[in-house]
């Protein structure tokens, strides 16, 4: 068969593999798990089971976790999949830090309502859980900690972008979603045909709160240089810190190095608070 061919059969079959990720992106992005395996309770934490209202009608789950003397308070983006009963762990990080927390789900994911979210959706969920704090817990804008993990960090800077929070955290996050794409892909015109950019670093050039940032070197899904390029864009004061382990247990692996950066971080937003 003539080289013709063979550069029209691949031809078909990357525009083959376009076209199935254009229709089915979400399905690429999102994977909620709708089962809750535990909840602060079953770690010794007190918690509020939350349910609230985003905007379009559909009703969220989410907890808050008070902690005892309410300096300031997470709101807690999550990544792309399972849900919130599956981030205990970080809940008690928080909470050990003398923090309090408000982790949610996005529609779709554990108990809250409706299906597959688009990029537009998760803001609208983040906007609510924001709404949610200021107007049922009656939480200053200033006392509140934007943290956004993996494709909870653009969520999470946008919401920084929109509001004026007293920090950002950005930890194992990207420049925007179609640059993972393309590095993932490169041999797809990934953004031409990408329907969610999740654009980090546009939202990050308009926050002017304390940013830290934290990234490992060891991550195998989003690569360590889209940490340091956010780094770059953001605005002082900010911070970064080097991780160790994978994409999903950075946050475990780097222990004490990750508290001593967290805890020294919330200092200095409570002193200059």
């Amino acid at each position: 068969m003539s080289l013709v061919y063979w550069i029209a059969v691949l031809v078909a079959v990357i525009l083959g593999l376009a076209a199935g990720g254009y229709f089915f992106q979400h399905k690429l992005i999102y994977f909620p798990e709708s089962e809750l395996v535990a909840t602060p309770a079953d770690i010794g934490m007190e918690f509020e089971d939350v349910r609230f209202e985003t905007r379009d009608g559909l009703q969220l789950h989410g907890w808050f976790v008070p902690a005892k003397e309410r300096e300031l308070v997470v709101l807690f983006c999550h990544g792309n999949a399972g849900n919130i009963s599956q981030r205990l762990e970080t809940v008690e990080v928080f909470h050990n830090l003398g923090l309090s927390v408000f982790i949610f789900d996005y529609r779709g994911f554990g108990q809250s309502q409706g299906g597959a979210p688009s990029e537009q959706d998760t803001y609208r969920d983040a906007r609510a859980a924001w709404n949610y704090l200021q107007e049922n817990k009656q939480i200053a804008p200033e006392k509140i900690l934007l943290w956004g993990r993996s494709l909870g960090g653009p969520i999470a800077a946008a919401m920084a972008k929109e509001n004026s929070p007293g920090g950002l955290v950005l930890e194992s996050t990207f420049t925007s979603l179609t640059e993972v794409g393309e590095k993932i892909y490169p041999f797809l015109p990934v953004r031409r045909f990408s329907k969610y950019r999740y654009p980090t670093r546009e939202f990050l050039q308009d926050t002017s709160c304390p940013v830290l940032i934290m990234h490992s070197s060891e991550d195998e899904l989003i690569a360590y240089s889209f940490g340091q390029e956010l780094f770059e864009i953001a605005k002082e004061p900010k911070r970064f810190l080097e991780m160790r382990g994978g994409h999903n247990e950075g946050h475990l692996v780097s222990g004490d190095d990750y508290l001593r950066a967290v805890r020294s971080f919330i200092s200095e937003l409570v002193e200059n608070g």
